[in-house]
């Protein structure tokens, strides 16, 4: 059975978790820690190649400042927690978003994790950190726009590598499979560009609730599921092996 290659989780629903159980939200968010460990571990034994994880986005920021700064310490707390791990597994930590916005002791811790896992090959394990897909395809679009006026590309050859290249996801393939938790059926300014051909699994359970069973359930949904990218049934069952980028 075809299993996933990337898969791209949003993780919803910590916030709700703890307030159904008359618990400070922040509680929520650890226990989704916890959660975080179990499925990275899960998608590493399953022989998933990426895992890219919707931990922080850039709506985020306008919520509660404490709530804001009690996050960015269980960020700072995990990766230093999860190095070991990481390096033991295999994992290649990647980051992804507007990085610098993040506070300056967690930029270092991120960027002292993603230097120790750069060699590690079993899996990239991507944190989409102040991260949101229009800001993403605004800052491409700008980047195109400056070498343009610089005279370096002519805007009638532009092609769609060339703004898949200026992402944040360059060097990524696309997801295959988009788990959304806590019953939701959006993908909230996540990956825009990269989900257009994506198979979309929306899951009931809150995000601390979220556990390896349930991440294979998706898995086997996405395995019986045929992937067309816009060709017939037929044309599909003739090239088994036909993806986007395949055809271009």
């Amino acid at each position: 059975m075809p299993t996933p290659r990337h898969i791209a989780i949003i993780m919803d629903g910590n916030g709700r978790w703890a307030e159904n159980r008359r618990m400070p939200r922040i509680l929520g968010h650890q226990r989704g820690v916890e959660a975080v460990q179990k499925i990275v571990a899960a998608c590493r034994e399953a022989g998933i190649p990426y895992l890219t994880l919707y931990a922080f986005s850039s709506e985020n920021w306008g919520r509660p400042v404490e709530e804001v700064n009690a996050l960015m310490g269980l960020l700072g707390r995990y990766l230093r927690s999860e190095l070991a791990t990481l390096l033991k597994q295999g994992v290649r930590l990647n980051v992804i978003g507007e990085i610098d916005r993040l506070p300056v002791e967690i930029r270092r811790t991120l960027e002292e994790s993603v230097a120790r896992t750069t060699a590690n090959r079993a899996m990239v394990l991507t944190l989409a950190l102040s991260y949101g897909s229009r800001n993403e395809l605004l800052r491409a679009v700008q980047a195109i726009g400056r070498q343009v006026r610089a005279g370096e590309l002519d805007p009638e050859q532009i092609e769609e590598a060339d703004i898949a290249s200026r992402l944040d996801t360059a060097g990524l393939p696309d997801p295959d499979l988009l788990i959304r938790t806590s019953g939701e059926h959006r993908i909230s300014n996540f990956l825009l560009w990269q989900l257009a051909y994506t198979e979309l699994y929306f899951s009931d359970f809150l995000w601390p609730d979220f556990s390896p069973g349930e991440l294979r359930r998706a898995i086997d949904e996405f395995s019986r599921r045929q992937r067309r990218f816009g060709l017939t049934a037929a044309q599909v069952s003739q090239t088994p092996d036909s993806s986007p980028e395949d055809r271009h």
